[in-house]
């Protein structure tokens, strides 16, 4: 379940502090890739050679004097689940104020990955009412907590207050990372192929491959296993397993290989329809004259899914200009499940834009047009709407 998953740990002075050491080990246990964030207090109870020995890595522990150029950045993008165990009564109150004092507060107020919090500290702290408005706000804003539970506290004090054991910590991670996709296997293409012309030039299009890659996202942030065959060099999505490719030839390759094994494939790539019949290998110069390009077909990759055997749930995209017949008749004809078109002349709805209006076309001949939206939204109306009609 946490096999290679990124967590950040992030430990803060409280005496639970010793739990957190129990809790790295366990998560380590199940595979997990582990950083660790201590704060100045941290490490008056807990010393972060411990945690250095315990997951290979040095500790971070400051804005400053790091070997990482951009701790909280770095860190905050490298993280798919941060963890705050313990999370003191001083650590709630900075983060639902956006305070980033320190390392740790840094990090967060630059992440985008989900947070969960295991609070920590005396009966009357937790019970006082600033800190209730203060887990109030962090549930709000989209925190998740853990506990507190009640037994045994530092000076032998008994109440609530008591940070829950590492291993109900891991069963909420783990919960975190499951889905209502859990157990899909996804496959998604992207971005548009380049078919040489000779060493420096090549026929292609404007695709950027943000559709394709708000597809790969939104699945695998719902717990699918996603693979991505992409042309594309934009930021490997969170949790996606890419392979990259650069021809039309090279892609349908790939796509056949994989698709018999997936539940889903979603074909959002920009496949070049054809290629030269042969590759120059030396540089075309100006004083030779014009060339003469013999073109030739690219293998049509979504009719070689739809022919499969054993064929997954099939979505296909077209990008059209002005009118959306091809992609009805595409629709119709391609034995896909559903087809994703739009016009790419629109205003917001072209290539290389962040928002995007879709028509989602069926077989039988229906279509549901949608208004102009986000990318990644689009991404999970789809994925919304693919749930609804089948199940793996």
């Amino acid at each position: 379940m946490l096999r290679d998953r990124r967590i950040l740990l992030a430990v803060t002075g409280g005496v639970a502090a010793y739990k957190a050491v129990f809790l790295a080990r366990r998560l380590l246990e199940r595979g997990a890739e582990l950083e660790v964030i201590m704060t100045d207090s941290a490490r008056k109870f807990v010393g972060e050679q411990t945690f250095a020995a315990i997951t290979g890595r040095p500790v971070a522990t400051g804005l400053f004097g790091e070997e990482r150029v951009s701790p909280h950045t770095e860190l905050a993008g490298w993280a798919e689940l941060i963890v705050v165990a313990p999370a003191t009564a001083a650590t709630l109150a900075r983060l639902a104020t956006g305070l980033s004092e320190d390392l740790l507060s840094a990090t967060l107020l630059a992440s985008t990955a989900p947070v969960l919090l295991a609070p920590a500290m005396h009966t009357e702290m937790w019970e006082n009412a600033a800190t209730k408005r203060n887990v109030e706000q962090l549930a709000q804003d989209g925190y998740k907590l853990i506990g507190p539970g009640e037994g045994s506290l530092a000076g032998g004090d008994v109440g609530p207050g008591r940070m829950v054991e590492p291993d109900e910590i891991v069963e909420a991670i783990e919960a975190a990372f499951t889905g209502p996709m859990s157990g899909w296997r996804v496959l998604v293409s992207a971005g548009g192929t380049r078919e040489p012309i000779d060493p420096v030039r090549y026929i292609g299009n404007r695709s950027s491959g943000k559709m394709g890659y708000a597809v790969a996202a939104a699945a695998a942030a719902r717990g699918a296993e996603v693979q991505l065959v992409t042309s594309s060099s934009l930021p490997h999505p969170t949790g996606v397993e890419v392979f990259p490719v650069e021809t039309a030839a090279e892609m349908a390759e790939r796509v056949w290989e994989l698709a018999p094994r997936v539940d889903v494939a979603v074909l959002a790539a920009a496949v070049a329809d054809f290629r030269p019949a042969e590759e120059i290998t030396s540089k075309l110069r100006r004083h030779d004259g014009v060339p003469e390009l013999l073109l030739e077909p690219t293998p049509d990759i979504l009719a070689g899914v739809a022919k499969l055997e054993k064929r997954p749930f099939l979505i296909g995209f077209a990008a059209e200009t002005g009118s959306l017949d091809g992609a009805m008749r595409k629709a119709t004809d391609k034995g896909v499940d559903l087809l994703v078109a739009n016009d790419v002349s629109e205003a917001g709805s072209g290539f290389g834009t962040d928002t995007n209006r879709v028509t989602i076309m069926f077989p039988d001949g229906t279509s549901d047009e949608w208004p102009l939206l986000d990318k990644s939204r689009v991404a999970d109306r789809l994925w919304d709407l693919v749930q609804q009609i089948r199940q793996p």
